[in-house]
């Protein structure tokens, strides 16, 4: 008999460690951009620099007029359909709480959101009219109603554009080039000169940005020159606001709470 090799341990796989492989085509890291992603940055570079050059004084002055309306109890309304409607809800939700420093909160509307009455009066009158039966409704003289639209041609917005007038109050239009329908209904646009609605819509967000920005600084001008008649500075407000609220007891950050009634009762 011959003898049988002893079998020894078996031998260790020794893999070598995996690698990431390296996507391939033109998701590849360092790879350039497809044709289409360089040409919308493109575009969208070039009309932000239109935009900045030829428009910031508009929008400065809107933030002025806005920074003395708008304290004094005047409602901004603003409108828009598709993507255009989220940048009007965009601007009232940074009038309603704030932008970047803290201030008190201004009366402000999208009527796109008031989606029953957008339904109710698109059922009973026509989609036309659910914005211009808002403005007349909820807008009084003085007001300011803004429309955003990339093509500057919807019907809802021509019509509220001229329900605004007819109350009173300010018409200003964001729109894509000019010129066009609802840009001459309005008192003043502000129309970005872009080639696609994606890039109108981009431009007017910045915008909308630049509007808060503008606004907050023009409000602080106004607090700083405003004059203090006797007796009214920081010490005389505080005294004031501890008439109808008082600091919570405790609390690290000293917000007022409502001032707890007497009723006669001891504790």
């Amino acid at each position: 008999m011959r003898p049988t090799a002893s079998r020894g341990p078996a031998p260790t796989m020794n893999p070598q460690p995996r690698t990431q492989r390296e996507p391939e085509g033109p998701a590849r890291h360092g790879s350039p951009p497809p044709a289409a992603v360089r040409a919308h940055c493109t575009s969208l570079q070039s009309a932000l620099e239109r935009m900045c050059r030829d428009s910031t004084g508009l929008l400065e002055r809107w933030a002025g007029e806005l920074a003395r309306a708008l304290p004094a109890g005047a409602r901004l309304l603003a409108a828009g359909n598709g993507g255009s409607a989220a940048q009007a809800q965009h601007l009232t939700a940074e009038l309603v709480g704030r932008y970047r420093r803290e201030r008190p909160p201004f009366s402000a509307i999208a009527l796109h959101a008031e989606s029953s009455s957008v339904t109710a009066i698109g059922n009973d009158y026509g989609y036309d009219h659910v914005f211009a039966r808002q403005v007349a409704a909820h807008g009084r003289p003085g007001d300011v109603a803004l429309f955003l639209s990339t093509s500057g041609r919807s019907g809802n917005l021509l019509s509220a554009a001229a329900a605004a007038r007819e109350h009173g109050l300010r018409a200003w239009a964001l729109t894509g080039p000019a010129p066009n329908p609802l840009a001459g209904a309005c008192d003043e646009a502000l129309c970005i000169d872009a080639d696609t609605t994606a890039t109108v819509q981009e431009v007017h967000l910045v915008a909308v940005h630049l509007l808060c920005e503008a606004l907050d600084e023009a409000l602080d001008r106004d607090t700083a020159a405003a004059p203090r008649p006797p007796g009214t500075g920081r010490a005389a407000t505080r005294v004031g606001t501890t008439t109808t609220a008082r600091p919570a007891a405790g609390a690290p950050d000293g917000r007022p709470v409502p001032a707890v009634p007497v009723t006669g009762r001891t504790p």
